[in-house]
């Protein structure tokens, strides 16, 4: 599958405004390690009985570190500011505490909650967790909103089948809130995924500030990433009151627990051959494969199918309706570049391969190097992350990136 002037914040009472406990990053002044989350399960969290059976039903019986920390805060209603590593389980975390707090009412629908992401392709991915987790709760419409669909459909839905959870980028919200087919004045949580991707452009920023004010000022505000700079945590903490600020492992170590890393030294021209090698050779489920430009993905696309590979592609310039909920291979045929339109592609890397051995279970991310900035970039990535990437073997034994059926 290939895929492809600052603004001056909202001041909630800002003077209310404190550092909230760090939850999750120091016990009595030592560095938090992993807790005994295998003690726990989600029955533990005296959650709803067709929420807990479908959190079954999706196979999952322990929370991972994240959701063990996030959980009891979020499902009291409390503001959360979260940083924590790829495949760990953080969307889930804002699902779950949503469904579990929210009333719908049959007689007069109502928004009760937005969540904010900067891609389509994670908007589509979030609506799909919601519409599972309450696969038992018929009564909860979950709405999907983004730029490139059509926005009289959208609006005509949200009229006549509101939903009460909608999903979406800021532009298309704000665009909806604006000229108000989509009312935010009965929503009850206001969530912002990726945050620091979201609020770090100025334009997106400005949009979530639009949508925050159409909301009311009684609500619970909860931000995730996978990576939090020191300057954007004070930013996310203008949107919120007293948030329980939770970081799960030291953010110079975020690290992917089962997933298997390895790279390939290559020229440009040996892409394909060594792609379609890999692709003959390993056991998966599902496969990612990142390009740099929906041109190349196309391109790669077509030539995929040509080899009788059962692909698809998704690019932000097309309608997104492919489920890669079961991904346990990413492949960078492109390695992803630093610079000022990309940001810095150490992160780029850790959210792609984060995409392989989600909630804890085994994955395998193979990174293609063709240049020397690609090798920069891979350096940067073991420094940063303190993971040690070595060349991809001759044969990799399926076990250690496949989980036991």
């Amino acid at each position: 599958m290939a895929e492809h002037q600052e603004e001056e914040l909202l001041d909630y009472e800002e003077d209310e405004v404190e550092a909230g406990a760090d939850a999750g990053a120091k016990v009595d002044g030592q560095k938090k390690g992993y807790v005994g989350i295998h003690s726990t399960s989600f029955k533990d969290f005296l959650l709803k009985p067709e929420l807990v059976k479908a959190i079954e039903h999706c196979g999952f019986e322990h929370p991972s570190e994240v959701q063990h920390e996030c959980i009891p805060q979020a499902i009291m209603g409390n503001d959360v500011l979260c940083q924590a590593k790829s495949g760990m389980g953080k969307t889930a975390v804002f699902v779950i505490s949503i469904l579990q707090q929210i009333k719908v009412s049959d007689d007069k629908p109502e928004v009760l909650a937005v969540v904010l992401c900067h891609t389509r392709e994670l908007a589509y991915q979030i609506c799909h967790e919601f519409t599972r987790f309450a696969e038992f709760m018929p009564n909860v419409k979950v709405g999907n909103y983004f730029g490139g669909l059509d926005i009289k459909k959208q609006r005509q839905e949200l009229k006549d089948n509101t939903p009460a959870v909608v999903v979406g980028t800021p532009g298309r919200i704000k665009q909806l809130a604006t000229e108000k087919a989509l009312n935010l004045a009965t929503v009850r949580h206001f969530v912002v995924d990726e945050c620091d991707k979201v609020l770090e452009k100025l334009d997106m920023r400005g949009d979530v500030q639009d949508i925050f004010k159409k909301t009311p000022h009684e609500k619970q505000v909860m931000m995730f990433s996978a990576t939090l700079s020191q300057d954007v945590r004070p930013v996310c903490k203008k949107f919120m009151s007293n948030p329980m600020e939770i970081y799960v492992d030291d953010e110079a170590k975020l690290t992917l627990h089962g997933l298997v890393q390895h790279y390939v030294m290559l020229q440009e021209d040996e892409k394909n051959r060594k792609l379609t090698d890999l692709l003959d050779a390993l056991d998966f489920n599902q496969v990612v494969i990142f390009v740099k430009s929906v041109q190349r993905a196309k391109a790669l696309n077509a030539l995929l199918n040509e080899c009788n590979f059962p692909s698809v592609c998704i690019h932000r310039g097309m309608d997104q309706k492919e489920r890669i909920n079961r991904v346990n291979i990413v492949i960078n045929y492109d390695m992803p570049v630093t610079d000022e339109t990309h940001g810095n592609g150490a992160d780029t890397y850790l959210h792609r391969v984060g995409r392989a051995g989600r909630f804890g279970t085994k994955g395998l991310a193979i990174t293609f190097v063709s240049s020397k900035e690609d090798s920069e970039v891979l350096n940067a990535v073991q420094e940063r992350f303190d993971v040690d990437i070595k060349p991809l073997p001759s044969t990799i034994d399926a076990s250690t990136y496949m989980n036991q059926a």
